[in-house]
């Protein structure tokens, strides 16, 4: 047989028990249990190779006080500010955290989950990679206190936490335009994974452009693995007519273009306006000082955390939906020509 089809019934019958004795062993409940029933449990289990759901019992009675996280790429300036907000405001409402780092994959995503239903977490935040729906929504199935923060599943109604992307885009696009700018090219990390802030911030650069009238260029438009970015640079730059400015989709793809510009000899702010989604702490000091389009990162993950612990409590007033928050504007030198 298969772990897949042994059930808990099985394992009970195995040992000549109850499936509730089974559900108190499992559950490190033995107060009442003769130590001759707990071997014959354990022996069952052996023999049957029952591997538990661990979804099904973290759904469950005990509260631990304690908060899991899983951040899709901790790597990133708004994941680790998100995160201590997050930490912070549960600290202070007396809760622990567990955070989990699952650098984009969902298999690290679904060890991760399943550890921490595993350690009883009272409520997760999640950065969800979009690989582990069925476990997203077995909890949501079940009431689990659930938060999505910076992305968004559409087959689910959860509590999502992000940013409004488009208006994020449409604000750079204009920023840089007002300063003559016009060729503008939007770069961002693989698009592959259908990641919310990704997809929305291309979306909303197409918008952009269609609204003003300024032609779309689709080879202005790379979504690529970090690694393959300075292959993409090299080739807007073999264009005929290469973009004259260009917006940074997230942190990681700003040190791309930054790192390209220095081998290249590109001057940002002369041959190249520079806008980056994103306020990154070098900014200010960078020459020239970038332009960023910031996002409320402390606000967003006390949100989070808020909604989170009103579900654990079980003070919820109103259903789930997504909170957006507006973006902010830092105009500096990187995106006014000189």
């Amino acid at each position: 047989m298969t772990n897949k089809k042994i059930t808990i019934r099985e394992v009970a019958t195995q040992a000549g028990v109850s499936i509730s004795t089974v559900s108190q062993y499992m559950n490190k409940r033995f107060d009442y249990m003769g130590t001759e029933t707990r071997k014959r449990i354990e022996s069952a289990i052996r023999e049957l190779d029952y591997q538990p759901n661990v979804v099904a019992r973290s759904l469950k009675v005990k509260n631990t006080r304690t908060i899991g996280i899983v951040v899709a790429n901790i790597l990133h300036n708004f994941s680790t500010e998100v995160i201590r907000a997050i930490e912070d405001e549960c600290h202070n409402q007396g809760f622990s955290t567990i955070i989990c780092n699952a650098d984009d994959e969902p298999e690290k995503e679904r060890k991760y989950l399943n550890t921490l239903l595993s350690k009883q977490v009272d409520g997760l935040i999640l950065f969800p990679t979009g690989g582990n729906i069925e476990i997203h929504q077995k909890l949501a199935d079940e009431s689990f206190p659930m938060v999505f923060i910076d992305r968004i599943i559409k087959e689910m109604t959860v509590d999502s936490v992000l940013l409004d992307n488009h208006r994020a885009i449409d604000v750079a696009v204009e920023h840089l335009i007002e300063n003559g700018y016009e060729r503008i090219a939007i770069l961002t990390s693989s698009l592959l994974q259908n990641v919310t802030p990704r997809i929305e911030r291309i979306e909303g650069f197409q918008m952009a452009m269609k609204n003003r009238g300024l032609p779309m260029h689709p080879e202005y438009v790379k979504g690529m693995e970090i690694k393959d970015l300075n292959r993409g640079l090299k080739r807007l730059y073999s264009l005929k007519q290469p973009p004259d400015a260009f917006i940074a989709g997230n942190d990681l793809t700003l040190m791309e273009i930054l790192k390209f510009a220095s081998e290249e000899g590109k001057q940002i702010g002369r041959e190249m306006g520079l806008v980056t989604i994103d306020e990154v702490d070098f900014a200010k000091v960078y020459a020239p000082p970038l332009s960023t389009i910031a996002q409320p990162t402390f606000e967003m993950g006390r949100q989070a955390a808020s909604l989170l612990l009103n579900k654990v409590r079980g003070d919820v007033a109103e259903p789930p939906r997504i909170h957006r928050y507006a973006p902010q504007l830092n105009a500096r030198a990187s995106s006014r020509k000189h």
